[in-house]
């Protein structure tokens, strides 16, 4: 079950939402949809969904188009909203009955599909508990019990874990990472931490645009510009920060070199940036021996998500 996007393009009025984008996404992929407020996520989901008209481009999914048979698009399709409207007044089993009705399944098999829902979101405690007496976690849980009633072979979740509270957090990423084995799933969030933790492809989207879309991996390797080492050494007095400064930025391809002392800790914390190209680990190690010093950790790092992030949105 795919998801295809060509020369999409949102405007309200005048302001431009989304600006020409295409993308593919394929059956079983997760798919981290990843933005700073306002960078065009939940409008692109509104039109997969078909809740909004584009002013140009269209959207396939499974092949269809959603132009030509919304209806068809919104039956292969789950959809959490932000904002996760729910029916306060309802017990839990009868908000997803009236769900699978809406949805045009069965009478005869409702009740299955609702029991299987409450046991997948893991709602059994509070099934027969009214929606305004639940904890945003389980709302969050009802929320994506209603998305999938019609067992739907693709996912959008707009902001799932907005909200809620570390251990509740913990318990969402690990259904979304349970779900996303079975079913095309879109997860939308500017929480980098989220998409780190359960997602295999990232698309970043900024003022309408598509800035990136890449494994998370490939990302880091594409955007990184500099090779850093980390390096602790015990300290010496007999060595100056000066003569470390100076020893680490002769070796070839070294760009900049930062020496801080921890004094409570007795350590040098050093900061080596070297050209892509150059790997300087061996070089290091060899100089921090002939300088005679001791070394407590050495570490390439790469670009974190955080720093992908700001370089792509800034």
């Amino acid at each position: 079950m795919s998801i295809k996007l060509e020369n999409l393009t949102k405007y309200y009025g005048d302001q431009l939402a989304v600006n020409n984008i295409s993308f593919e996404i394929s059956s079983g992929e997760i798919v981290g949809f990843l933005g700073p407020n306002g960078a065009g996520k939940t409008t692109t989901l509104r039109m997969i969904t078909t809740f909004l008209s584009p002013t140009s481009g269209n959207i396939f999914v499974d092949g269809i188009n959603a132009a030509i048979d919304p209806l068809k698009v919104r039956r292969k399709i789950g959809y959490l909203s932000e904002q996760n409207p729910l029916y306060n007044d309802m017990n839990v089993v009868d908000f997803l009955v009236y769900n699978a009705r809406l949805q045009m399944i069965s009478e005869d098999r409702i009740k299955n599909a609702v029991d299987k829902m409450v046991n997948v979101c893991g709602l059994k405690e509070v099934k027969h508990k009214d929606i305004r007496e639940l904890s945003k976690g389980f709302r969050q849980r009802v929320g994506l019990a209603q998305a999938m009633i019609h067992d739907p072979e693709i996912l959008l979740l707009d902001e799932p874990t907005s909200g809620l509270d570390p251990n509740q957090i913990l318990e969402i990423r690990k259904l979304i990472k349970e779900l996303g084995r079975k079913k095309t799933l879109v997860l939308s969030t500017h929480i980098l931490q989220e998409v780190q933790a359960v997602c295999d492809r990232i698309i970043i989207i900024h003022k309408g645009e598509i800035k990136a879309d890449a494994k998370p991996e490939d990302l880091q390797k594409e955007i990184q510009g500099q090779n850093v080492i980390k390096l602790s050494l015990r300290y010496n007095k007999k060595v100056s920060t000066e003569n470390l400064t100076s020893e680490f930025k002769s070796i070839n391809g070294v760009e900049s070199v930062s020496v801080r002392e921890d004094k409570q800790a007795n350590l040098w914390e050093i900061e080596i940036k070297s050209s892509k190209s150059i790997d300087a680990r061996e070089e290091v190690f060899k100089r921090v021996i002939k300088l005679g010093l001791e070394m407590i950790e050495m570490k390439q790092v790469e670009a974190s998500l955080e720093d992908i992030f700001r370089k792509l949105t800034n």
